[in-house]
């Protein structure tokens, strides 16, 4: 069972740590990351989450995610769930820092509470999805689509797209940035 360390509304640890579930059915707030792939082609990688997860499943969303395990610092957190969804290594040094997103969201008819510390990661790396050992039960699929087109997709407010707006504003920045 994974325990989660419980923070403050600020950020900060308050010495106590939950599991997951008691987390989002407590609604306390803590730590979680997301990491964005991107490669030489300008593509970004999104994963579409599976359709048995308790939050935007069969949705769109980041190449990587997960939460900020007990102990565990971000960086770690983030090479960790990078291996378990899409089942490859990569080290913390591969990974930008971008920026940091505050969500607090209620979801699933009032049961779910989502209160959330994001930190957003950025990856450049090519590989071939095709590889890829994507974890049945958080990831469904994997596409590499070009960033105009992602753009695209935000700017219409796909419904098929977990709905991180802040996120992707961070994002884009970076990516016209680069």
């Amino acid at each position: 069972m994974e325990y989660i360390d419980v923070l403050d509304k600020k950020g900060n640890k308050t010495g106590k740590s939950k599991p997951y579930s008691r987390i989002h059915q407590d609604g306390d707030w803590h730590r979680a990351v997301h990491v964005w792939f991107i490669n030489s082609k300008g593509e970004i990688l999104l994963q579409q989450r599976s359709s048995t997860m308790k939050i935007y499943a069969n949705m769109w969303c980041a190449t990587a995610s997960g939460h900020v395990s007990a102990g565990e610092d971000e960086e770690i957190s983030t090479v960790r769930e990078i291996g378990e969804e899409v089942g490859i290594n990569v080290s913390k040094e591969e990974l930008k820092w971008i920026g940091e997103v505050t969500r607090q969201e209620v979801l699933n008819n009032g049961t779910f509470f989502d209160n959330e510390f994001n930190n957003i990661y950025l990856i450049k790396i090519d590989l071939d999805i095709d590889k890829l050992r994507k974890d049945s039960g958080e990831v469904q699929n994997l596409k590499w689509v070009p960033i105009a087109q992602f753009k695209k997709i935000i700017q219409e407010k796909n419904p098929n797209l977990v709905p991180h707006p802040e996120e992707y504003k961070i994002l884009l920045n970076t990516l016209e940035n680069l």
